[in-house]
């Protein structure tokens, strides 16, 4: 009989692959987007900076940045969903993930951002929806938010090609 590994191990290794994973991309570091983890779900979060403005008059957040979090939460999750059953079985860790030769990311093949108002100077927060996930290739939809979950203010439909599993 095999003895369960420790809940707080098991949260730890969890928590470090999903570190490995955000390191891998130093422009989530340069963006302020984070990661929360509650069991296999994600939440991105964009921290609100000033460099993230794109029109000063508004106080809107740029176009670009919002395109690129919903891209990042998208890979993000993706990655995640991929070493999810890999990392459980104990057949992956943070130190494997942290080389790209050990865990290869997806790569969009295309993003289509719905702006549905302005981002304003605040936090803005993101979850990813799996519409179909294949062993080539997955397809997603993104919706951000700022202080209310039911007021989007952007959403997204995107397509990417998944790496190989052994690499």
């Amino acid at each position: 009989m095999s003895k369960q590994e420790p809940l707080q191990q098991i949260k730890e290794r969890r928590d470090g692959v999903l570190a490995a994973l955000a390191a891998r991309t130093p422009y989530l570091q340069f963006m302020g987007i984070r990661f929360e983890r509650r069991g296999d779900e994600l939440t991105a979060i964009m921290a609100f900076d000033e460099k993230l403005i794109g029109n000063p008059v508004l106080r809107a957040l740029h176009g670009g940045a919002t395109a690129s979090f919903l891209e990042a939460a998208a890979i993000m999750q993706l990655s995640w969903d991929r070493a999810w059953d890999q990392m459980e079985n104990g057949h992956l860790t943070a130190e494997e993930i942290a080389t790209p030769k050990g865990f290869a990311l997806p790569k969009t093949i295309d993003l289509t951002v719905d702006y549905l108002r302005s981002g304003l100077a605040r936090d803005s927060y993101a979850r990813v929806k799996l519409n179909r996930a294949g062993r080539r290739y997955a397809s997603v939809h993104i919706e951000a938010w700022q202080d209310n979950r039911d007021r989007l203010f952007a959403q997204a439909s995107g397509h990417f090609l998944m790496p190989p599993q052994d690499g």
